[in-house]
């Protein structure tokens, strides 16, 4: 995912044209995909205080017909036929000693506008999901409902694409009913989710804590199982995860830990 600190870049250039005589300037970039927003570009007065910094504007090459001589103006993005979703490169050419500002470069930040046409998991764990209407790269997190709360258990770039996309994740199923959703969130801060899909793991077995001198031993009828788990301390600071069948506790300090596996989650006392 981009980020809008990430977009700004000085450089410096030397422009050489047919008839002009060479001089330095220097300029910022601004880069994303368009979501139908303009830009607005603050431009103060140059160094010497004879008109103002910008001196040119392009928009994927093509030059703006802003108008530049003035504190402030508007880079009208639909006099370039982009489409939505569209990548965009706009460069700022300004004067040296002087530094315009691009005041809103999130709006060529990709919004959440998919369109989920199916989900779908085997028992297996084998999720897939079929969108439409994406307007630009974003991640879908895939989520798991365990331990009481959605959890995120995986990340799978989005296409962009406006038309039909397909995407597959493999899930590590928990014992018993099984509920999965993908989400994205962009730069609004706000998360989209899909729909859940169910379905139930017959062959995992369910797992059950028995304590050992070490730790924790997850078993299911007297053998030892694989989960995955998360060790909470009475802070709520997470001091171990992963998966494995034991969980050394003789390492940790003495006291109350939490301890999610499986789609359970219990209490235990490391003394």
């Amino acid at each position: 995912m981009m980020r809008v600190g990430s977009w700004i870049k000085r450089t410096a250039v030397v422009v050489i044209a047919l008839g002009v005589t060479p001089f330095v300037k220097a300029n910022i970039s601004v880069e994303g995909h368009y979501q139908g927003k303009n830009l607005i570009v603050q431009s103060p007065v140059n160094e010497d205080g004879f008109g103002y910094c910008v001196s040119r504007v392009t928009v994927n090459g093509q030059p703006s017909s802003a108008t530049l001589q003035t504190s402030a103006f508007l880079i009208d993005m639909a006099e370039f036929n982009i489409a939505l979703g569209d990548e965009v490169l706009v460069v700022v050419e300004h004067e040296e000693g002087c530094k315009p500002k691009l005041l809103n470069p999130e709006v060529l930040l990709p919004k959440s506008t998919f369109s989920l046409e199916q989900i779908s998991c085997s028992p297996e764990g084998h999720l897939t999901w079929k969108t439409t209407g994406e307007s630009g790269k974003l991640a879908y997190q895939v989520e798991q409902f365990k331990w009481n709360k959605w959890v995120v258990i995986g990340e799978v770039e989005g296409t962009g694409d406006n038309g039909k996309s397909s995407y597959e994740f493999n899930v590590s199923p928990h014992s018993g009913e099984n509920k999965i959703r993908v989400s994205q969130t962009d730069n609004s801060g706000k998360k989209r989710t899909s729909d859940e899909v169910t379905f139930v793991c017959d062959a995992c077995p369910e797992p059950h804590i028995e304590t050992s001198d070490e730790g924790v031993v997850f078993e299911n009828n007297g053998k030892q199982v694989k989960t995955k788990y998360e060790v909470f301390d009475a802070y709520g600071n997470v001091v171990k995860r992963g998966m494995n069948s034991v969980i050394i506790f003789n390492n940790l300090k003495k006291g109350v830990y939490h301890v999610n596996y499986d789609n359970k989650y219990e209490r235990f006392i490391n003394e």
